[in-house]
């Protein structure tokens, strides 16, 4: 699946190619972010991993479905590029505003560690759905149709268990971590 390094390539050119303006809320927006983070530390951990769930499971929810239909093939392929663009984007910002040191820094403590999770989570997710898709045109007999149904379905559901451990190490560990190293920023 190389869209999501597609999508990470675009997110570093838009940075890259954002006016000066843009650039300077931008690195307002981290900066003011790091001065809270560093004033008022605390946390509503409860709120943030529910949040975290809720996004995560929304989206391997649409993923699934669009799965399940012709048309959200090409959703799939948008869904890994754009989350890739996102991831791209994010970290090119945070490079941009902090600098290599700083910016490493920040990066591995605070996305690294979901990601590891979440990012083959969305790959097998997509993959899951292409097949669906693949076999279902291949052979479209009713009783094989159902049957690569309910694989997409319980594949999709054990996938969606390894986003909600995602949102777990994304709320706990990578939060804590994050929190423990802003001396450093």
């Amino acid at each position: 699946m190389p869209y999501l390094w597609y999508g990470v390539i675009l997110g570093v050119l838009c940075v890259n190619n954002i006016k000066i303006e843009e650039g300077q809320e931008i690195s307002k927006y981290i900066n003011v972010f790091l001065d809270k983070a560093k004033n008022n530390a605390s946390i509503d951990y409860t709120a943030l991993f529910f949040s975290s769930i809720k996004t995560n499971l929304l989206l391997a929810i649409c993923m699934w479905f669009a799965g399940l239909t012709v048309i959200g093939i090409f959703a799939l392929y948008g869904i890994v590029c754009f989350r890739g663009f996102t991831l791209g984007y994010s970290i090119s910002c945070i490079i941009a505003t902090l600098g290599i040191k700083r910016g490493t820094i920040f990066i591995m403590t605070s996305l690294l560690l979901q990601n590891i999770i979440f990012i083959p989570v969305i790959f097998a997710l997509a993959i899951s759905g292409i097949r669906l898709y693949k076999s279902i045109m291949k052979d479209r007999r009713k009783e094989n149709i159902k049957l690569e149904i309910l694989r997409h379905t319980l594949f999709s559901i054990l996938l969606s268990i390894s986003l909600i451990v995602s949102s777990f190490i994304e709320t706990y560990i990578s939060t804590n971590l994050f929190m423990s190293t802003l001396i450093f920023l």
